[in-house]
Order: structure tokens, then sequence, then C-alpha cells
């Protein structure tokens, strides 16, 4: 992930002012907001809450509940909210010129900007609509053998899960379930039970970067390495992990990779991510027939017809945003906020907190449950007494609501959720 020098942040937040990526703070005060702030670590400015104020004016919130679950899709601040609904009229003024003519060109602008924020070459990396299409593409693209065997885990996303058993149906791949404790040891507690998978016919594994339902994140690195060792190649879902921790792809070794861009990085709805290293490329079968025929060419994977451009179009900006705030600064902010709630609670006796404490295997998201109240009814009584909105969470080994803040969240909105739990844990 690039890294830049206070000269070139202040250059860039100077740039993003004169743009108008600034507007709604206005010119001086989104400029003091982060010059005055420029060289205060991401620790110390974890927990400025002044600082996090004006960045949470940027949104416009619905006041009708405290909003707790936005893992499912990030609001857009105002900037980004405004280039977005000038890509809009742009496209449509323009029409079908820009279609047949800069269309690609300037959707490749945007998949070199991921590139650099994901670590990983620009030609091994696709912009698709979201994680799930990302992910069905690698796998229903792989050339299957009756027997195959895949790994997965019972927390992974649903919709994988799913396509896993349509592959099992339609190839006779043999899905092979594994279960993630919420509280592992170590790192090689996981490994090991990915390991323990592993049999001559295992083909692949799916693994959860950031596990949707818990928060948990998984030593993907240690597990790649160790499936290579085996001649097992690794999808990584990283719905929630992108733009949310800091990590480079090439770093992690996987051999796929998939995010979606409307949750942490607040790109509108409508974009996400495939990375496939290079020499797998011309391995994975297309869903949908594309013109480019080189088997080598990322592009062949890459073909969804007619799609909303303007969305890719809010890349840059998206990005731009994400790198004004600083990601190492976003990433203590969020894992300050967790921790802000979660120690509160931690110690009570009916509180059970479905995710590691551990400052290295969770980041904003997490999940808690109540000994005697089911999660959906956990998640009515949260919205109708105390006027908070999340999302119910009951399979596996998961029977809890997941917790998702976010910039925008104060510390006065979490402590009426650590008072609501407490008092709902009484009765």
């Amino acid at each position: 992930m690039p890294q830049y020098s206070q000269m070139e942040k202040r250059q860039f937040i100077k740039d993003m002012v004169l743009t108008g990526i600034a507007l709604p703070l206005g010119l001086n005060g989104m400029a003091k907001a982060f010059t005055e702030k420029e060289n205060s670590s991401p620790l110390e400015l974890a927990q400025d809450n002044a600082f996090w104020d004006a960045i949470r004016k940027q949104y416009i919130l619905k006041p009708d509940y405290i909003n707790l679950e936005n893992g499912y899709y990030n609001f857009l601040p105002q900037p980004i909210l405004n280039k977005y609904i000038e890509h809009i009229k742009e496209i449509n003024y323009q029409g079908s010129y820009y279609m047949r003519t800069v269309q690609w060109e300037n959707k490749q602008k945007s998949v070199v900007a991921l590139s650099e924020i994901a670590g990983c070459k620009p030609e091994e990396l696709i912009i698709t609509r979201n994680t799930t299409e990302s992910l069905d593409t690698i796998i229903g693209g792989i050339h299957w053998q009756v027997g195959d065997e895949a790994i997965m885990a019972e927390q992974d996303y649903g919709a994988m899960l799913d396509m896993f058993k349509l592959v099992g149906e339609r190839h006779g791949v043999v899905n092979k379930f594994i279960s993630v404790p919420n509280h592992p040891k170590d790192d090689n507690e996981i490994v090991e039970i990915y390991k323990n998978a592993i049999t001559s016919k295992t083909k692949v594994i799916l693994v959860s970067h950031m596990i949707n339902i818990t928060g948990q994140i998984l030593p993907i690195k240690k597990i790649c390495e160790m499936a290579h060792q085996h001649n097992v190649q690794v999808i990584v879902d990283g719905a929630h992990a992108f733009a949310h921790i800091q990590f480079s792809i090439a770093d992690l070794g996987c051999d796929y990779y998939a995010a979606s861009l409307h949750k942490w990085l607040s790109v509108p709805l409508g974009a996400g991510i495939l990375f496939i290293k290079k020499e797998h490329i011309k391995n994975i079968w297309p869903l949908i027939a594309d013109g480019e025929k080189d088997p080598n060419k990322i592009k062949r994977l890459n073909h969804t017809g007619t799609h909303p451009v303007h969305t890719d179009l809010t890349i840059p900006d998206s990005i731009a945003y994400y790198q004004m705030i600083g990601p190492a600064k976003k990433e203590a902010r969020l894992r300050y906020l967790q921790q802000y709630w979660t120690s509160q609670v931690k110690d009570n006796p009916n509180i059970i907190l479905n995710t590691p404490t551990e400052n290295e295997r969770a980041c904003a998201i997490s999940n808690v449950g109540i000994k005697g109240i089911k999660p959906a009814v956990l998640a009515e009584r949260l919205m109708k007494e105390f006027k908070i909105f999340t999302v119910a969470i009951d399979y596996a080994n998961v029977h809890g609501c997941r917790i998702t803040p976010n910039l925008y969240t104060t510390t006065k909105e979490l402590d009426v959720f650590v008072q609501a739990l407490k008092t709902l844990s009484k009765a």
C-alpha cells in the first residue's frame, strides 16, 4: 500500500479541496481537520473524538435509530455521493458516445488505482459487481473433476457455500466443512484445522479473510503457505477486509482474492474486485464469454454486459477519500470503536462475545449474544426498546448479533449500546 510523506499528504488534501472532494466541510474546514492532526499517530487519533465528529458531519445519517449494521453496505460520505451524482449526470449527458469511446479506458484507470491499494499487479485484477460475483467466477470457472475436494468453513458466507453445493451437484465435487472456533488459542490452531481436512484429492480451500458473522481475522498468509505445501490453491473471501484493515494481496500469497467495494471503501453499490494470480488466469473458464481470446488476459473473465459505469467512475473518488483519512488511521479508529464497547461488557457473565478480544484477531466487526435470549429476539429488542439497529446471526457456533460500527459511529452511540446490553443481560 503506497505511503505518503507529510508534504505529499498536504498537497493531496489541497488537491481534493480544489476539486470539490471536500466541499461539505468547506475549503478551510476540511484542510484544518486533517492538517492539524497530520503528526498524530494512528493510536492517538483513534481516541480523538473531536476529529471523528468532523468526519461524521460529512454523512447524512437517518436519526431514527443508531445504526450498528454497517457491514452490508456502508453509507457514502457527501463528498463521494456528490461526485457519484456528477458521474451519473455526465454519463446521461454523453450516453452511447461515452460507452463506445472512453468507457474501458476509464475503467482501467480505476483498476490501476485499486491495484495500488490492494498490493497487486493491474493485470491480475478486474472490477466486478460484488464479492459474490467475483468468487462465483472462480468457483464456477475451475476445471473440476469428479471426486475433487473443496474445503470451506461453516462460518463462510452462505452464497459461497451455495455455489460450492452447485458445483458439487454439477461436477461431482466433494465439499468438506470445517468449523472455525470463535476464540482460537493461536494461529496454529486455525491452520491445523484446515490442514487436517486436506487429502490427496483436495483441490482448493475457501477461506474468509475476515469472517462476516463474527469479524474474526484469519491468518491467511499462514494458511496459504500450508496449503501450497500440499499443492492446494486458496480462494480468499475478503469482502469485509478490503479497505478495513491494511494488507497486501501479494504478501498474503493467495491464489485468488475477492472483495466488495461498497462495504469498507464506500464505493456506490455495484462494484467489487477479483484478483487472480497471473499463472492461474488461463486455467479459469469464463462464466460469460468475452471477445478477448488470449487465455492469459484476465479481461476475458470480466464480461458483464452493460453495467453502471458511473459506479466505476466513482472508485477513484472513494480511493482518494480513503487515502485522505489514511489507511492506518482508519483501521486504528475502527479497532478502537470495537474495543471501546467490548471492553465494557467482556467480563459480564451473561454477555457472550463471539469474537476474539486479541488486537490482531479483530477490527471493527464483532458479535455479541446474551444468555437466555435468542439472537432474533435480541435484535428485535435492541431496535424496539433502544432504537439500535443490528442483524441477528444464529448458525454454526455463532449465536448473537453482529455489531458493525464505522467511522461515523460515535462513542456516545456505543455508550447507549453498552447500557442496552447491560440492561438486557439483567432481565
